[in-house]
């Protein structure tokens, strides 16, 4: 084992001879190093120097002959068993380790020896040389510190001085800020007092300004209100008249056809019930009469001259197709509503509810059907109520929704209810 000095040494000889070293000289492990300066190298390869020399005979007798050549007087007194005086012991012992003479061992121990004891030699002389150091500067900080004392003690005195004369100042000053405390406490209550005064002037101020700009607001709105009815209540009166006129006109043309139709064969006779001879029964008028959802009803009234066709849509949708998103049920319920105006030329209404749109509302719709979304505040169901009774007495209005309070209301208005199955079975259909 080599005293880490002389083991340092090694590896710097080692180190320089190595950049000079060709490539196949090498051990594999150190080729990497060998671009490296000789510095670098020896700091960053000593491991794998120390131990290629340690195990590999071939590359230290390589590294011995390129220090012979470098350390020719050493290494040549060592070979004929001579130690030069002046020779550093590093040095003596590098070599003897890298060129194996005999008793190499003793000049590598001899070495750590020497070492060791001019370590040893040197750190006694900084130890004393440390010592006498610290002795001189206890003696200068005992110094420093008595006149420490002595200057701290003198500005104790004085700040004792000052602090005495800081409480009979402090003392008149709590004093002062106690009765200005009390005078400051007078003013904020009396501002207080102001404030509160003013606040409640400003606040009956601003309630009755508010109250004569709402007064103002119902007349202008009453005034326009009344302008309004003067300009389009002729207006609506008359569309109404004309539609119930066309009505009228349809259902006269509709009993023209009727009557133009050949004789009939049924005799009043013939409805009245009984049992004839050979028959075994007779069929009850509830088996003859249609379900509510049965889509020919619903035919059968949109049949009727200026029939108008409301649909309850979401209440449609749910019951028909509730998997789908909203957007996808209202797409699926006016697409099928433009075919079946198209086929019926019956007017149709779709009314939706406004508060389950999630965005601008929807403003496409197939020719022959009009859709409505319900305003905020208001619902699907009032806006039902108020297209039916918008709709003059004596036309044919159709509400379909399974809704029983619209269905009601509506029925009390004039219209026909329907449920939404009969609705959805006629888009079924085609």
């Amino acid at each position: 084992m080599l005293p880490e000095p002389v083991r340092q040494r090694v590896v710097a000889l080692a180190a320089d001879a190595l950049g000079a070293l060709p490539v196949s000289e090498v051990p594999a492990p150190l080729r990497q190093f060998v671009r490296f300066a000789p510095q670098k190298r020896a700091r960053l390869a000593a491991t794998p120097i120390a131990a290629a020399l340690a195990t590999d005979g071939g590359f230290r007798s390589v590294v011995a002959s390129r220090v012979r050549e470098a350390k020719p007087d050493l290494a040549a007194a060592l070979s004929a068993g001579a130690v030069p005086a002046m020779a550093d012991p590093l040095d003596i012992a590098a070599v003897a380790y890298l060129l194996r003479p005999d008793g190499w061992q003793g000049h590598v121990e001899t070495a750590g020896r020497e070492v060791e004891r001019s370590t040893v030699a040197v750190g006694s002389a900084a130890a004393t040389e440390a010592m006498a150091r610290v002795q001189e500067q206890l003696a200068t900080a005992r110094a420093a510190a008595k006149a420490d004392v002595d200057r701290l003690r003198g500005e104790l005195d004085r700040a004792k001085a000052e602090i005495s004369d800081l409480r009979h100042k402090l003392h008149d000053t709590r004093q002062q800020a106690k009765q200005s405390a009390l005078t400051a406490r007078s003013a904020d209550e009396a501002a207080e007092h102001a404030r509160a005064d003013a606040a409640a002037a400003q606040a009956n101020a601003d309630a009755e300004l508010r109250r004569m700009k709402a007064r103002l607001a119902d007349a202008e709105q009453a005034l326009e209100s009344a302008r309004r009815t003067a300009r389009e209540g002729r207006s609506i009166e008359d569309i109404r008249l004309r539609l119930l006129l066309d009505t009228v006109l349809d259902a006269a043309q509709g009993l023209r056809r009727e009557l133009a139709l050949p004789p009939t064969t049924i005799r009043p006779a013939d409805t009245v019930e009984a049992l004839e001879a050979g028959s075994a029964g007779v069929e009850s008028i509830t088996d003859r009469a249609r379900e509510a959802d049965d889509p020919t009803v619903l035919d059968q009234l949109l049949a009727l001259p200026q029939a108008h066709l409301v649909i309850d849509g979401y209440n449609v949708t749910k019951t028909g197709f509730a998997n789908l998103p909203l957007e996808a049920q209202r797409a699926r319920l006016v697409s099928g509503l433009g075919g079946l105006a198209a086929q019926s030329g019956a007017e149709i209404t779709c009314v939706f509810d406004g508060a389950a749109l999630t965005g601008p509302v929807p403003s496409a719709a197939p020719r022959g059907v009009r859709v409505l979304f319900s305003k905020p505040g208001q619902t699907a169901d009032d806006l039902i109520r108020r297209l039916v009774r918008a709709e003059p007495p004596g036309r044919p209005v159709v509400v379909v929704s399974s809704d029983r309070e619209v269905a009601e209301g509506v029925r009390k208005a004039g219209a026909r209810a329907l449920p939404a199955a009969a609705l959805i079975k006629r888009l079924a259909r085609g």
